[in-house]
């Protein structure tokens, strides 16, 4: 899944729940249970979500919604095996992303 979000510092919930196409719940309840997530709170408790909790966002929305861990699945998941699935993660999303272009370039020629 691509999330187009602006670059930007930090990003409100609501910005989060729409880019994933997810309710704001979803994210909350994720945040409670992964670590990795961290947002920031400001004095009135508004969650504001740094670009690298996106990425962990992504990884966790990938290993929950698109190949179907459990919560509990995904938590060993990340603990055991993180930074190598997180690479491999990260060089799948950069080459959808080059198809992506290849196939816009192949439908204007």
């Amino acid at each position: 899944m691509q999330v187009n979000l602006p670059e930007k510092l930090y990003y409100s919930i609501g910005e989060v729940a729409k880019a994933f196409n997810v309710n704001a719940s979803l994210i909350r309840f994720w945040e409670k249970e992964f670590d990795v997530i961290q947002p920031k709170k400001n004095a009135k408790g508004n969650r504001k979500f740094t670009p690298q909790d996106i990425k962990n966002l992504e990884f966790i929305y990938h290993l929950v919604k698109e190949r179907g861990f459990t919560l509990e699945g995904a938590k060993i998941h990340l603990k055991e095996e993180g930074k190598k699935t997180l690479h491999n993660y990260e060089i799948i999303r950069k080459l959808e992303s080059i198809k992506l272009e290849l196939t816009k370039i192949k439908n204007h020629i």
